[in-house]
This record gives C-alpha cells, sequence and structure tokens, in this order.
C-alpha cells in the first residue's frame, strides 16, 4: 500500500497558525500570500480528511482535530529537523575528507602541488594519501576504497571513468660513462632507435607500475630483450642506472633534477613517441564531488599541472 505523506511545509504552516491566531500573520512569516496560505491548508485538511481550522473574521482556531494534527506535526517536524541536521553532517565529513591514491611518480612530483593549491581553496580539508603504482590505484578506485586515483598508465580499465589531467614524457637515461652517452649530439653517432633499445637488457621498474606498462606498450616483439633487474621505485632505478648497470626508461620527472646536474645523460630516440598522458580516475557511474572533484579540478589546471618537459 503507498502512503501519500503530508507536505512538510503545509504542516509547518498549520503550526505558524496555531501559534499566531491569525491565517495572514503565518503567510506572512512563511513567506507567501494569505491566499496562497489559505490553499494549502485546504489541500492539506483534504489530504487528511479531517478539518483542521475555524476560519473567521476575528482570526483562525484550530479545530479539536487540527490541535491534535498541530502535535503530531510537531514531532514530525523535529524528526525531519534531525534528518536534515544529520546528512548536512554526513555532506559535511564526506567534503572535509578525501579518500585519494596515487602512482609513484605523480605522488612525489606532483601531488604535493595539488595538495598545496587544494589546502588554499579548501582550507580545512583532509586527505587520505595512498602511494602505490597505477594497477594498484585502479584496483582501489574499482573497488570503492578511495575517492579518486591518479595514474601513469596508458589504458584505464572499463570501470573507471577517467580524464587526462596532466601529459608527461617517458625518457633513456644512462650513466655519463655509458656508451649511448654522446648519441645524438652533433657530429657523433646517430640517436638511439627503437631496435638498439628493444635488443638492450634494461633496469626497468615492477609490473604493474605505469612507467613499465607504458614501457612494455613501446617495446614489444620477439626482439625485445628481457630486462636486467626489476625495481620497485624510480629512486632504486636511478640509483641502478647512475652505478653502470644498464640504461633505463622513466618519467621525466623523475629525473629531472639528475639530469641537471648531470649524473644521468638523456638519450633521444628517433622513431618513438615517449610522450604519455597521466589520468585522474575514480569509479565508474559514480559523481565526483566535494574535495575529491576539486582536487582533480586543479590538477587539469595548467598552473598545477606539467607539460613534460
Amino acid at each position: 500500500m503507498t502512503v501519500r505523506w503530508p507536505d512538510l511545509a503545509s504542516l509547518e504552516l498549520l503550526l505558524l497558525v496555531a501559534e499566531q491566531g491569525s491565517l495572514g500573520k503565518a503567510a506572512k512569516l512563511h513567506g507567501i500570500t494569505q491566499a496562497s496560505a489559505s490553499r494549502r491548508l485546504d489541500t492539506l485538511e483534504r489530504e487528511l480528511g479531517v478539518p483542521l481550522l475555524h476560519r473567521s473574521t476575528t482570526g483562525s482556531r484550530l479545530t479539536p482535530q487540527g490541535q491534535v494534527v498541530v502535535d503530531w506535526a510537531r514531532a514530525a517536524l523535529a524528526a525531519a529537523t534531525d534528518l536534515l541536521t544529520g546528512v548536512r553532517a554526513l555532506r559535511g565529513r564526506g567534503d572535509a575528507r578525501v579518500r585519494v591514491a596515487a602512482s609513484m611518480t605523480v605522488a612525489e612530483y606532483l601531488m604535493p602541488g595539488w595538495l598545496v593549491a587544494l589546502r588554499r581553496v579548501l582550507p580545512d580539508v583532509e586527505v587520505g594519501l595512498r602511494v602505490v603504482n597505477s594497477g594498484e590505484v585502479c584496483r582501489m578506485a574499482t573497488d570503492g576504497e578511495i575517492d579518486a586515483g591518479f595514474i601513469e598508465s596508458p589504458v584505464v580499465p572499463r570501470e573507471l571513468t577517467s580524464w587526462p589531467v596532466a601529459e608527461d614524457r617517458l625518457v633513456v637515461v644512462v650513466a655519463p660513462g655509458h656508451a649511448w652517452a654522446r648519441r645524438g649530439e652533433p657530429l657523433h653517432e646517430e640517436p638511439l632507435r627503437r631496435a638498439d633499445l628493444a635488443a638492450t637488457p634494461l633496469v626497468v621498474r615492477e609490473p604493474g607500475s605505469g612507467t613499465r606498462y607504458a614501457l612494455d606498450r613501446l617495446l614489444t616483439g620477439p626482439d625485445v630483450a628481457p630486462p636486467i633487474l626489476e625495481l620497485s621505485s624510480n629512486a632504486a632505478v636511478k640509483v641502478a642506472v647512475e652505478t653502470g648497470v644498464a640504461p633505463a626508461v622513466l618519467s621525466h620527472l623523475a629525473v629531472a633534477a639528475e639530469l641537471r646536474d648531470g649524473r644521468l645523460i638523456e638519450v633521444p630516440v628517433a622513431d618513438l613517441d615517449l610522450r604519455r598522458p597521466l589520468f585522474a580516475v575514480w569509479r565508474a557511474r559514480t559523481r565526483l564531488t566535494g574535495a575529491a572533484a576539486e582536487l582533480v579540478r586543479l590538477a587539469r589546471t595548467p598552473a598545477h599541472g606539467t607539460s613534460g618537459s
């Protein structure tokens, strides 16, 4: 059986009539005309099936049935107020805390700037940040463990919604004494080519890393040499390259400082496009709101993103 609930605004109007003893005064306090107030109460009487008011030239007073309804209406309106107050509190807590996960490269080199910008806009926001590889970020977003995630992987699972937030660039790096260190320089050897890179055992990130996933998509086929070493962080890969273990392919964000001070050398590759987008991801068919939506918006703002150069 479907229950037709009385209109809460009409019940509130009835309470005002009981308190003011006048339909006109109640209508004014309610912000409507007296005619509109009269129509509302007429509708409420028809819906409830009992007379609520005696109207006269000297004012309006409650019928005995109306007095009982007013007593019940006070309890109903108090419960409705508690409901709305509780929902606002829940919404406030949701807006005040945002659960985020980011791949290691994004977390190290981009997330600090994004969080500073977020704090300027939402000073009371509390951010719970998890730093994991891109594959784990996608799993957490799919399972609803986070509100938003940031990944380097060029392919996003169908269970997720994604927005590009920035562009990065992968670079081939070697130690200064490596044979490739002068590739591409004027009057020296030709730039490195994809075939050279594919045939060389590299120091790589672990499976599940966005950088590893992008590299595996660039270098496919039977001519690709197996990695010489797999490591679980950019820092570990950089140390291995600096000590001469082998070349590596890493985000320009991760090696910018080492390139500036000469600890690593970038090797140009003539026939590979090493640019890649960075994505914000969240659960499909879920609307991004509150602090999570603001964080994604800030990440997409050029001032807070990167061109990968």
